[in-house]
């Protein structure tokens, strides 16, 4: 049976993900800094931790292997946070909180994973979430940009570290997808449609764009995919649309 471990198992992504992979038979542990909030089945496997710490992140992903037997054969790096604001009205706690869900969090993950796999001898698959804001200029994001250009760089060092030991290491950028943290920006059907103007092909992301990526690169399908940042976007980096006149 193939295991997994996923992160901010209580958002959207998250829940989405381990549908799939609960459809194809794995076991999963699903780390949460709360576990009320999370939508476990049974024969999950619970686990509360702070990722955004290496003690947290330690103990994770060490009541995993517990669990397992062994380390997980893939490790999904969901959790993490959204900052939409100007710079001049970002505040250093704001900047701070910022990096440390979605960058320091990364790091500390990737850090009580992979040497076990090394060690295990084994292989697996490490998968981080990275975001549009890293690839392309977007407005009102210069914290997020940071953290998840600092993300990209990681995938692929982790990825040259690692990959004689079998250890896979991609990440998923995606658009803005519709999840518990952006039903806010979504919430008027004015503020939905200005949202999916901006995605050549017509429409935002869902959480199950995501996950239907994720499995897949979590997978043996993707044996020989490792180093890479894929653009889950609807087009938004590549491709500038024709618009016509009125």
């Amino acid at each position: 049976m193939q295991t997994a471990l996923i992160t901010g198992a209580s958002g959207g992504v998250a829940t989405a993900l381990a549908e799939r992979l609960r459809a194809r038979s794995w076991r999963l542990a699903l780390v949460t800094r709360d576990a009320s909030r999370v939508q476990a089945q049974a024969g999950d496997l619970v686990i509360e931790a702070d990722v955004g710490t290496e003690q947290g992140a330690e103990s994770a992903i060490a009541q995993a292997c517990e669990a397992f037997g062994a380390p997980p054969a893939a490790v999904a790096h969901c959790a993490g946070a959204v900052l939409v604001a100007p710079l001049a009205r970002t505040s250093e706690a704001q900047y701070r909180q910022c990096l440390s869900a979605n960058l320091d969090s990364a790091f500390f993950v990737s850090k009580a994973y992979a040497p076990r796999v090394q060690k295990a001898g084994q292989g697996g698959s490490l998968l981080l979430f990275s975001s549009v804001a890293a690839g392309i200029g977007v407005a009102n994001h210069a914290a997020i940009a940071i953290a998840k250009g600092g993300v990209e760089g990681l995938v692929r060092a982790l990825a040259a570290d690692f990959s004689a030991s079998g250890l896979r290491v991609n990440a998923i950028a995606p658009g803005l997808m519709h999840t518990p943290a952006t039903a806010r920006m979504l919430s008027s059907e004015a503020s939905a449609k200005a949202i999916r103007a901006q995605y050549p092909l017509g429409r935002h992301g869902e959480a199950e764009d995501a996950a239907a990526l994720g499995s897949f690169l979590l997978s043996e399908e993707a044996g020989w995919v490792t180093g890479q940042v894929i653009a889950l976007d609807g087009g938004f980096q590549a491709v500038r649309p024709l618009v016509r006149g009125a």
